[in-house]
């Protein structure tokens, strides 16, 4: 007569042995993935981010009006469009478009900075156009990990200036003087060099 025959220690161990090396496998294809998971996701977001920064930048550049502002003190004026990257502050401007989804008493005109803080590009913008001593703006950074910012605007002449007004410029109608196009230059410390040209509407 047979008897049933049991699993040895040695059985146990060999199977215990193989089930470790299974799991050891295949936790570490689960942790594999996860990475690229979280590279991929994380590719993403920054994807999101610099596209909603130059949809900023396009709408605040291509609705660009011909409105200055008075200076904090006396009665000077500050251009429609202050621009020179080799200032703290890159670009300084009027633009039109300002939502007001809940019907505030104000103009949809926005006055709105650019400046490049460490590797950080940040945007302003102030509560009225003709601002006084006490006005402080608010800030937003709107795009992380920036190395270089660089602005060229084309006059109605299709020439090329790096600060705007053009350097030299000072007719009558300098302050209210707007470009044709921007071009926008970021370079980044992760995507390199990204370009954007913006045609300036009216």
């Amino acid at each position: 007569m047979n008897r049933a025959r049991g699993i040895t220690l040695v059985e146990l161990l060999v199977a215990i042995f193989i089930f470790a090396i299974v799991a050891a496998i295949a936790m570490g294809g689960y942790n594999e993935m996860m990475k690229q998971s979280d590279i991929v996701n994380a590719g993403a977001g920054r994807t999101r981010e610099i596209q909603a920064a130059m949809q900023r930048l396009n709408l605040d550049f291509t609705s660009l009006e011909p409105r200055p502002v008075r200076e904090p003190l006396g009665d000077s004026l500050q251009p429609a469009l202050r621009a020179d990257t080799r200032r703290e502050t890159i670009a300084e401007l009027t633009h039109s478009s300002w939502s007001n989804p809940i019907g505030m008493p104000r103009s949809t005109l926005q006055r709105v900075a650019y400046r490049l803080e460490d590797t950080r590009l940040i945007r302003e913008y102030w509560l009225a156009l003709d601002r006084t001593m006490d006005s402080e703006p608010e800030s937003a950074v709107l795009l992380e990990r920036v190395k270089r910012v660089e602005m060229r605007f084309m006059d109605s002449n299709r020439a090329w200036h790096e600060q705007w007004p053009p350097l030299g410029y000072s007719a009558p109608d300098a302050p209210r003087l707007r470009p044709i196009a921007v071009e926008v230059t970021l370079e980044l410390e992760d995507w390199g060099e990204i370009k954007r040209l913006m045609e300036v509407s009216g």
